[in-house]
């Protein structure tokens, strides 16, 4: 199977953009983090989600993504699991989500990148200063990310089984872990 150093070489050969770099290593902490809470592989799971949007910045069309980065992944010889669950994290793709790691991949990738968007409107703009009420504030504020799914973010704790205000509370604790690296820090952090 091919190592983290590799999956993080094929994002970067793929993506240039700084955000959707962080946006996979935010989804790559939020899996690890999910494994652990459930005794999962992280390491799978966490390269699933450092590279469920891989190839979106090349080919961002639905008729591309994740499909064009689905073969490429089976081609260098990433696992069944990994590629099944990537291809799940889009509902227009038809891929039910039957695994775990699949509805985890689900739950974690559009509440992530809300959370930066969260996260840089605070003054502080620090993810240790958001709290769940102000997070889903911002979700009812249609205009506020309006790009991000709102029924994806719902859904996702639903497959899961949690309330939203737990896993809400859960990515912003998983995010902490990495904040500096995520540029979500604060004020002297980078991005």
């Amino acid at each position: 199977m091919p190592t983290r150093e590799d999956a993080w070489n094929l994002l970067c050969e793929y993506t240039e953009s700084d955000s959707l770099r962080r946006h996979g290593l935010a989804v790559e902490q939020v899996m690890r983090k999910m494994a652990q809470k459930y005794g999962e592989d992280e390491e799978l799971w966490a390269m699933t989600g450092l590279l469920h949007d891989f190839d979106y910045e090349k080919y961002p069309t639905m008729e591309e993504h994740p499909s064009v980065g689905n073969k490429i992944l089976k081609e260098k010889g990433y696992p069944e699991e990994l590629t099944t669950a990537i291809m799940g994290h889009a509902n227009y793709t038809g891929v039910l989500r039957e695994s775990l790691m699949a509805k985890a991949l689900y739950a974690a990738d559009e509440i992530s990148g809300f959370m930066f968007a969260v996260t840089y409107v605070r003054p502080s703009k620090s993810i240790h200063d958001v709290k769940v009420k102000s997070v889903k504030k911002k979700l009812k504020q249609k205009s506020f990310a309006a790009s991000v799914n709102r029924e994806e973010v719902y859904e996702g704790p639903e497959e899961l089984d949690v309330t939203l205000d737990e896993h809400i509370q859960f990515i912003i604790d998983a995010l902490k872990e990495k904040a500096e690296d995520l540029g979500l820090s604060g004020e002297g952090a980078s991005g």
